[in-house]
C-alpha cells in the first residue's frame, strides 16, 4: 500500500516541479521558483498565519477592517504545523511533511478499512488505488487539513470497527480539533455504538463518545474569551465564504447557475461544474449507502452533505470527496464484480486528476 503512496506521491512532486517551469509568475523568468512555492496557495495562508502570528495578532480580529477571518479555520492543523515548524524551518516543507506522513498513515488505515467491509485479497491496494488517483488527491500533498483529518478519522473509525472505543473517542477528538467535519464522525460512531451494543458491557465505553465535543468546545470558550462570541469560527464562514444557511434547493439553483448561466468566468464557471457533479456523487453514494443498511456512513455522509448543500452555493464539495471513504471502497467492490470499472477509471482520472493539481498548483482553483 505505502509503495503506491509514495508512487503517487512522487509523481504530483513532479508536477509541482513541471508547473513552476511552465507557468512561473513573470513569464520573462529565468529561474523557476522553488516547488514549494506552487503549494503556497488559497488556505495555506490561512494556516500559516494562524501558526506563526496566532488568531488574534495585536489585538486585530472581526472589529478590523480587511480581517482575513482565520477564525473560520480549527486550530488542530496550525497546531501540528507550528510543533513542526520547531524542527523543519521552512514552512512550507513543514506543511508539506505533515501531509506527506498523515497520508501514509491513513492510507495505511483505509486499506485496512477496506480489507474488513471487502472479504477479497486484493481489497486494500484496489481501494487504495481509486482513493490515490481520485480527482482532488493534489490536496492530499498540500498543506491542507484532508491528509491529518483523514489520519485521524479512519484510524477512529477502524477502532470503533474493532470495539475499542476509547482509542476512537480521543483519535475522534483529535480529528474533531483539525475540522468540523469531525463532528459528524463522532455522530456516525455514537450510531455505529448503538447499533452494535447487544450486551451490558459495550455501555460502560458509552462515555467516550462524548470526548469529541470537547475540542469544539474548548475552541468556542477561546473564541468567546477573545471575541464574545463562541461561534465565531461560523460567522466567520459566513462573511467569508457564503457559508450562510440556504434552502438546498437555493443552494443547488445559485450553483447551476454560476456553473451554466454565463455569470462566471469560463475556469469558474467550471469549478462550479465540478461542485455539481461531486453532490450528485455524493448523493448516489448516500442512496447506496442507505439500502445496504451502512446506516453510521450514511449519517456521515448525510451530515456532511447536509452541512456543504446549505450554504449560498456549493463550495468545496470536490476536496471533501476525498474524506468519503464509503466512496473508495464502494468503487473498489465494484471494480471486483466488473473490472472493466478499474480500467475505465484509470483512463479518465489520471487526465482529470493531472488537471486539477496543475489548476490548483498555479493558483488558479481552490477545489
Amino acid at each position: 500500500m505505502l509503495w503506491l503512496y509514495v508512487l503517487t506521491r512522487i509523481g504530483v512532486w513532479i508536477t509541482a516541479g513541471a508547473v513552476t517551469w511552465l507557468f512561473p509568475p513573470d513569464g520573462e523568468a529565468r529561474r523557476p521558483a522553488s516547488p514549494l512555492s506552487a503549494w503556497q496557495r488559497w488556505d495555506w495562508w490561512h494556516y500559516l498565519h494562524i501558526a506563526e502570528d496566532g488568531y488574534f495578532p495585536a489585538g486585530a480580529g472581526p472589529w478590523t477592517p480587511g480581517w482575513d477571518n482565520r477564525e473560520a479555520f480549527f486550530p488542530g492543523f496550525p497546531l501540528v504545523l507550528r510543533a513542526v515548524h520547531a524542527v523543519v524551518p521552512h514552512w512550507a516543507a513543514a506543511g508539506a511533511l505533515v501531509s506527506f506522513v498523515a497520508g501514509g498513515v491513513a492510507v495505511v488505515a483505509l486499506a485496512r478499512i477496506a480489507r474488513r467491509a471487502l472479504p477479497v485479497a486484493d481489497a486494500g491496494r484496489r481501494t487504495v488505488l481509486f482513493f490515490l488517483l481520485s480527482p482532488c488527491a493534489v490536496f492530499l500533498a498540500a498543506g491542507y487539513t484532508e491528509a491529518l483529518f483523514l489520519a485521524l478519522a479512519l484510524p477512529a473509525w477502524l477502532a470503533a470497527q474493532r470495539g475499542n472505543w476509547a482509542a476512537a473517542g480521543v483519535l475522534t477528538c483529535l480529528a474533531c480539533s483539525v475540522r468540523v467535519t469531525g463532528l459528524f464522525l463522532a455522530a456516525a460512531l455514537a450510531l455505529h455504538f448503538v447499533l452494535g451494543a447487544r450486551e451490558r458491557a459495550p455501555w460502560r465505553s458509552a462515555p467516550w463518545l462524548a470526548l469529541p465535543a470537547l475540542a469544539p468546545l474548548l475552541y468556542g470558550w477561546y473564541l468567546a474569551a477573545r471575541t464574545g462570541d463562541a461561534m465565531a469560527w461560523k460567522h466567520a464562514q459566513e462573511r467569508g465564504w457564503y457559508r450562510d444557511f440556504h434552502t438546498p434547493w437555493e443552494a443547488w439553483s445559485h450553483t447551476w447557475e454560476a456553473a451554466f448561466g454565463h455569470t462566471q468566468a469560463t475556469g469558474y464557471a467550471l469549478m462550479w461544474q465540478g461542485e455539481l457533479l461531486a453532490m450528485v456523487v455524493g448523493l448516489v453514494l448516500l442512496v447506496v449507502l442507505v439500502i445496504r443498511r451502512r446506516l453510521p456512513e450514511a449519517l456521515y455522509l448525510a451530515l456532511t452533505l447536509w452541512a456543504l448543500g446549505t450554504s449560498y452555493w456549493y463550495m468545496s464539495v470536490p476536496r471533501s470527496t476525498l474524506l468519503w471513504w464509503p466512496l473508495w471502497i464502494a468503487l473498489a467492490e465494484w471494480s471486483l464484480r466488473r473490472p472493466r470499472v478499474l480500467a475505465a477509471y484509470l483512463y479518465v482520472a489520471g487526465p482529470v486528476t493531472t488537471v486539477v493539481a496543475v489548476t490548483f498548483l498555479t493558483g488558479r482553483w481552490a477545489g
